[in-house]
């Protein structure tokens, strides 16, 4: 399990969906420095990460504000954000693209996401490629309340708390397993909030990373932010939240077990099978790609929806439909 965290304060957008900024000064193609608080990463218009491939795990995407455009080489294609999941399983390969598009051309457009990879088993990793949408609206979040009243809310991406279960995950997922105990939550304690978090298997392994507030004590361990806490997975552990509401981001799974074998975009089990990976992207291109640009992005008035390899086009709040 990998996990990035992005977090950029874009400007206004200009008429490209790209920032309405100055570009001077920037290593474009390859934009890591946060240069007044916002990057390009790959893009050279819109930021984000034109078309790259994938093999051997799976992405989730939690887009917590601003937009990704989706596009891929089996032609499927997506618009999600403020608070949707997208869940991909790369299986024997894909390419995909995602952008980040600056839709607001009178206010600021901030952006953050988290991206965590999944490992595959080595008898999943090279299953077909597929990808479901956790829309923000089924995303399950429960509230507790403190002997005092102040609340922590807990939203259920992968995994389940209580009663508490949110849409299930790709079929060849490891967390489709019940056994990889494999949990995506985030924790949102108020000011001075006080909740247990409850324990999971022994075998499995457990991270808290503190990505907002100012601290919080963990089994009376005092925790700053951009930090990240490995806790024993199978006790039950007392969260006191510091004077400032505080966000806290918890992976935990159980481990696989393999050998793994990993190089820039694939996941495998050994280098011969990275090699090899690397020789049929070259050759086939995984499917080639579909689309006129590396990095499309949709229109500035197209809103959150997904259509599928198969055709099947959903929106939010709506039922499914095949084209």
């Amino acid at each position: 399990m990998f996990c990035v965290h992005h977090d950029d304060a874009y400007p206004k957008g200009n008429a490209d969906l790209g920032p309405d900024a100055s570009l001077a000064g920037r290593n474009i193609g390859m934009d890591f420095e946060p240069k007044d608080g916002w990057r390009m990463y790959h893009g050279d218009v819109v930021p984000g990460f034109p078309q790259h491939p994938h093999r051997g795990f799976e992405t989730v995407t939690l887009m917590r504000r601003g937009y990704i455009d989706h596009s891929d080489s089996l032609g499927a294609t997506a618009r999600f954000g403020h608070g949707d999941v997208q869940w991909m399983t790369a299986g024997k390969g894909i390419v995909h693209c995602e952008m980040f598009p600056l839709v607001k051309q009178d206010e600021a457009n901030p952006a953050e996401l988290f991206q965590i990879w999944l490992n595959l088993p080595a008898a999943d990793k090279m299953v077909d490629p597929y990808f479901t949408m956790l829309w923000a609206e089924k995303i399950p979040t429960v509230t507790f309340k403190d002997e005092a009243g102040r609340e922590t809310r807990v939203t259920v991406i992968a995994g389940k708390l209580g009663e508490a279960a949110p849409p299930a995950p790709p079929p060849n997922s490891w967390a489709s397993r019940p056994d990889s105990d494999l949990n995506i939550w985030t924790i949102t304690l108020a000011p001075g909030a006080r909740w247990t978090l409850p324990p999971a298997l022994e075998t499995s392994h457990r991270l808290l990373y503190l990505f907002r507030g100012d601290s919080v004590e963990v089994a009376g361990q005092e925790v700053k932010p951009k930090r990240v806490l490995a806790v024993e997975p199978d006790a039950a552990l007392e969260l006191v939240n510091g004077s400032e509401e505080t966000e806290i981001l918890m992976l935990q799974g159980r481990p696989i077990g393999e050998p793994v074998a990993n190089q820039g975009p694939f996941v495998m089990n050994t280098q011969a099978e990275l090699r090899q990976a690397f020789a049929d992207y070259r050759s086939t291109g995984f499917g080639g790609w579909p689309w006129k640009s590396s990095g499309p992005v949709h229109s500035r008035e197209q809103g959150r929806f997904a259509k599928h390899p198969d055709g099947r086009h959903e929106e939010p709040g709506k039922a499914s439909a095949a084209e």
